[in-house]
Order: C-alpha cells, then structure tokens, then sequence
C-alpha cells in the first residue's frame, strides 16, 4: 500500500516535471485532491518532544514501543503511534540488524517455566578494558521473570567460582529446579556436577551448536553486549564491573520487558508476590 506521502510526493512531480494543474495530476494518478492538500492541525507540545529526545539519547538502542513506555511512566497520555512518528522524523529509529536466515524445518519449543525459580539459565560472554586485558562475564537469569539475577565479571572463572556463585544465589533467594547450560568446561566440570547432585538441581544441557535452545540466556546476552559492553568503554577491571552492576539493576528496575507486558521483572514479581499475574 502507497502511503499518502508518497502521494503527494508524485502528484508533486507530475505538477513540476510536466507543467500541469494539480487536479489533472490527480486525475492521472488516482488520488484524491483532498488527501494532496491535507495538512495535518495536531501540534506538538515541545514538551513532549523534550523528553522523547532525553530518553532516546539516554537509551540509543530502545525501539518506539519501549520509549512509548518510558514517555507514559514520565506522564505523558499520548498513542504509540505518534512516538514511531515522532522518532522517524527526528531520526531516532534504532538502526535494524540484518539476520541470517534460517532453514524452513519444524522446531519444537522447550517446554516454559511457569513459576519463581523454576528454571534458571547462564552463559559466559567476553570483553576487554582499554589496556587489553580480556575478562569475562558469568550471566544468571530467572527464565520465567527475565531476571538477570548476577553478572559475575572477573578474568577468570573456573567451575569452582561458578559453584560458589550459584551457592550464594540459592542462600539468598532459594534454589532452583533446573539450571538450562551449554557444554562449556566450566559447566560439565566435576565442581559443578557434584554440587547439583547435592542441592537436588538440575542440568539441562542443549545440544551442542544448538544455542537457540537457551534462546533466554542468548537473548539477555545480546542485550548486554549491545547497550553495555558496546558502548562502556572501561578503563580496568574494577570499572567494568562497576559500569556492568549498574546496568544489571537499570535492566531489573527500569528496563521495560515485552514479554512481560513492559513491565520490569521487578514490577512482576510483585504482582506475583501479590497474586495479581
């Protein structure tokens, strides 16, 4: 479907190339004379384009559905429409990432959690500092509340300092029923296995080349990756941990999520806390 835009732009053309009436180029296009002399009356409150812009520049990598949310939470009682409006005028349309197609075959969907604490995913990413020296990030989120419950960041994590990480975690907030893993060493590592056996958790490996299957974890990674890690630029280790802390809590506290109904993992564990989810 053209939209009236682009309508107006070739009854424009026709007018200029060809010296002719604008009702004739009408004619000659199929288009009614009153949608080309339209001019939109709605006036934007400079308010409102204020804001939009402060959150869009805080946050470059939130789409229009997320910034309609943030823009409701400052006040404003505006449709979702106007903000992809507003933000494509403004050219602060988050740029799309090409993806690479998949093969056309039937995938089965790993069974959901349906509860608190039911199913637990982690994953390692890698970055650097400025000076070179490479660390890692040990990950844990709540599959079902999209909780990012730790990010562990140093140089080195061996199973041992995975153990005793999900250790703290289950002392803290309880234990899970399953933790969903790749095939990494440090998660079929001894340490680990034994201290699932142990606490009654557990290991869900996927199968090898097959991230997709922790689709949760993958997809909290790439969050990371693209709002923090790509645009922090971290001057030594205690930095990056410090950069990296600060972005878990604003993706608990802040961040809205559209598979909970943009709320904020926080904001639905306390409807669940309160029976209303």
């Amino acid at each position: 479907m053209v939209r009236p835009a682009v309508r107006r732009h070739a009854v424009g053309h026709l007018v200029e190339r060809f010296a002719c009436s604008e009702r004739r180029a009408c004619n000659a296009l199929g288009v009614c004379r009153a949608m080309v002399r339209y001019r939109s009356q709605r006036v934007i409150a400079p308010e409102l384009v204020a804001d939009l812009r402060q959150v869009a520049m805080e946050r470059p990598r939130f789409g229009y559905r997320r910034l309609h949310v943030m823009l409701r939470r400052k006040g404003w009682t505006i449709n979702r429409k106007l903000v992809l409006r507003l933000v494509r005028e403004h050219g602060w349309l988050v740029r799309r990432k090409l993806r690479k197609k998949l093969a056309a075959v039937p995938r089965v969907p790993a069974p959901q959690p349906t509860a608190l604490n039911e199913a637990w995913a982690m994953d390692f990413v890698f970055d650097g500092t400025a000076g070179g020296r490479t660390f890692r990030t040990l990950n844990v989120i709540d599959r079902f509340t999209r909780e990012c419950l730790v990010i562990e960041v140093d140089t080195s994590i061996t199973g041992q300092r995975v153990v005793a990480v999900l250790a703290l975690l289950v002392a803290m907030r309880g234990k899970p029923q399953n933790i969903r893993v790749d095939n990494g060493p440090e998660f079929i590592s001894k340490a680990l296995d034994s201290w699932a056996f142990a606490n009654g958790v557990a290991l869900h490996f996927i199968r090898p080349a097959k991230p997709t299957e922790n689709g949760h974890i993958v997809s909290f990674n790439g969050k990371l990756r693209d709002v923090c890690l790509n645009t922090n630029w971290f001057a030594d280790l205690a930095h990056a941990k410090e950069k990296i802390e600060l972005w878990r809590r604003d993706y608990n506290e802040v961040r809205p999520h559209s598979s909970l109904g943009y709320l904020t993992p926080i904001e639905y564990i306390n409807q669940l806390n309160r029976g209303v989810a």
